[in-house]
């Protein structure tokens, strides 16, 4: 008999080589219906695999991430299947699941897919799920496997084999498909109810842009045609909200091939809304004690050999910068930490001193591949509202909470208030991907979770997502079409201060090592625009908005009376624009909607006689004649109904 110890503590005992789905079955036939994946002494397999040892077992549903991610791998093998059968002799490579959905790279020789393609790769597919195939797992040696490959000419899989070692190599079988493939699946083909491919696009091999460009097919599955319908229908209303469409259309920010790929312009009401966040960001800094400090956009490559950036990204960053003297080179900024080590550095410290606090919004520069750039979230030049607090060791849970107080008020204000945070710590299982002592690394994550614990903040604990240098605190924001997003983090630092040496002078006159806090709650601005644009569709809280009123006068006649309002507004700090163009009034409140201007105030005889104006919302609502003193007020109340002070 073996102990099997499941999530809410419950042992149970079975027979040797009884499987998840056994165990599923004793707690109940209609959860064992629902169960499709498995997790045994967190590693995943499948649910047929036969347990020979004690351990805990975790069993997943649909409604599960870890379940979702089986089922749409279990997809990309049937659509994988589909190709095979519809193109056959193409050279298939990966198939992993993503966060929504799954891709599969393929090699199609001198053919090509494209949209017109879908349907019949769909129903191909939905045909080979309706024969409810079980997905079976086997061992291969690493000879057999790579006789299979050589013999049908994929280079691909025999390089991908040859990197593996032999005794830890397994195929997956279902129907007349075989594929190379670590394990998690669901139990069976017919599981699958509905799949939709959902773009095709190149992609390198291996992410090289030097090998083969692969055609990448995306896709999504469910269980259900129902939820597949609301996805499509959720997909949609995303492509309304594209921040690159709407960036286009309120006039916020642009691209140019001749600037350079992943380095966006920014448009006079794109500039004017980042200097209101930063501004608004500046004010609560201030509040909380930080000092701001501008650094260089190039640093010379020791400084970040040092930092140890260089030895992380250095091949993937921007190639380095000659200047005319022997064997000098500087680099693009990639991080603005190195630089405020320097600055700190700049004198002696004590421990009265402490901490210090410098902020800086730093543009910071990446090499992102062609392929992964995408609109403002994924960029080669971007500005970081980055900080970095100096602090002793005993300071450090104090600054941490107030931090996190910050980021809070940060989401609170611009109407993100669905979120989690996660604790991203070490992956136990390979250090080398990280620097510094063993000792440094426990406190700064115990350091992370006793500030989340105290804060009340509703966490989850995520291993391997820790920066090289330290653990951090990421907020995982909702948005309005219930996609997740990381916005804004907290890094806790014993490292960097080590590799630059840093010291302040303690109340025993000796050399101490500071701690050090980096944080960003934006983040990057352009990323925080791109989701700010996307959650609210355009419709920015009326503090941020470009334009927070527009005057439209029926008729010229009226214009000296619509800019005595324009006048006022603006002395009551209103951002308000006088359109008076020779338009109709119609078209121009169709424009002004298009644009998502809050305010629209309409004027002609009876608001020049009596002194009032006619006010009309976003979105159609009439709010009828009102003085422009109670119209101001109206404005300044909805404003610090979401913006508080810090």
């Amino acid at each position: 008999m073996i102990k099997i110890t499941l999530p809410d503590g419950t042992l149970k005992e079975f027979s040797e080589g009884s499987t998840p789905m056994d165990v599923a079955k004793s707690i109940s036939e209609g959860f064992a219906r629902n169960v499709i994946s498995a997790k045994f002494n967190d590693t995943t397999v499948e649910t047929v695999t036969p347990l020979t040892e004690d351990g805990s077992l975790v069993l997943y549903t649909w409604n599960d991430t870890e379940g979702k991610q089986a089922f749409w791998h279990s997809s990309s093998h049937i659509v994988a299947q589909a190709i095979e059968q519809l193109y056959p002799g193409v050279k298939l490579t990966i198939g992993p699941s993503i966060e929504n959905g799954f891709y599969y790279d393929i090699d199609l020789g001198d053919r090509s897919i494209s949209d017109k393609d879908f349907p019949t790769i769909e129903k191909k597919a939905i045909e080979i799920a309706r024969g409810k195939h079980d997905f079976k797992m086997r061992a291969v040696t690493k000879a057999e496997a790579l006789s299979l490959y050589k013999e049908q000419g994929n280079e691909y899989k025999v390089e991908l084999i040859e990197n593996l070692e032999d005794g830890t190599i397994t195929f997956c079988d279902h129907d007349t498909f075989t594929d190379l493939c670590r394990g998690g699946h669901i139990p069976n083909t017919g599981i699958v109810k509905a799949i939709k491919i959902l773009s095709v696009a190149g992609a390198y091999w291996r992410g090289d842009e030097n090998k083969t460009q692969l055609t990448r097919l995306y896709g999504i599955s469910f269980p259900k045609q129902k939820e597949l319908t609301e996805y499509l229908e959720l997909l949609e209303q995303a492509k309304q909200r594209d921040h690159r469409k709407l960036g286009k259309e309120l006039e916020l920010f642009t691209f140019s091939q001749k600037v350079g790929a992943g380095l966006p312009l920014w448009l006079p009401k794109g500039a004017a809304l980042r200097e209101r966040l930063e501004n608004f960001l500046k004010k609560a800094q201030k509040k909380a004690g930080y000092e701001m400090v501008v650094t260089p956009h190039i640093g010379q490559k020791e400084l970040y050999v040092t930092s140890g950036h260089y030895a992380k990204y250095g091949e993937d960053s921007f190639q380095p910068i000659k200047t005319p003297k022997m064997d000098e080179e500087f680099l693009l900024k990639p991080m603005n930490c190195p630089h405020h080590c320097e600055v700190y550095n700049f004198k002696p410290h004590s421990y009265k001193d402490l901490p210090k606090r410098f902020a800086e919004f730093g543009t910071v520069y990446r090499y992102e591949q062609s392929g992964e750039l995408h609109g403002l979230t994924r960029v080669r030049g971007f500005t970081q509202d980055d900080a970095h607090i100096f602090c002793t060791p005993d300071q450090l849970d104090e600054e941490f909470r107030n931090v996190i107080d910050l980021s809070l008020y940060v989401l609170n204000s611009l109407g993100f208030d669905n979120f989690k945070a996660q604790v991203s710590v070490r992956d136990l299982n390979t250090p080398d991907k990280y620097i510094g002592s063993v000792e440094n690394w426990e406190k700064a994550e115990n350091a992370i979770i006793n500030a989340a614990k105290e804060k009340g903040l509703d966490y989850v604990i995520e291993s391997g997502e820790a920066a090289f240098y330290g653990p951090k605190l990421d907020f995982m924001v909702k948005d309005a079409l219930g996609r997740n997003w990381q916005l804004g983090t907290i890094q806790v630092d014993y490292n960097l201060p080590e590799r630059f040496d840093l010291t302040y002078k303690g109340s025993d006159n000796e050399s101490h090592r500071p701690v050090m806090i980096h944080r960003a709650p934006f983040g990057s601005m352009e990323r925080f625009i791109a989701l700010l644009l996307e959650h609210t569709g355009g419709n920015f809280p009326l503090w941020l908005t470009p334009e927070q009123v527009i005057i439209l006068p029926v008729s010229e006649k009226y214009e000296k009376y619509a800019k005595k309002v324009l006048n006022s507004l603006e002395n009551n700090e209103i951002r308000a624009l006088l359109d008076n163009r020779n338009e109709t009034v119609g078209k121009k409140i169709r424009e002004a909607e298009m644009n998502k201007i809050p305010f629209m105030i309409i004027i002609g005889e009876n608001e020049e006689a009596t002194n009032t104006i006619s006010v009309r919302k976003h979105g159609g609502d009439d709010l009828g004649s009102i003085s422009i003193k109670d119209f101001s007020d109206l404005v300044t109340s909805e404003i610090n109904s979401t913006l508080k002070s810090f």
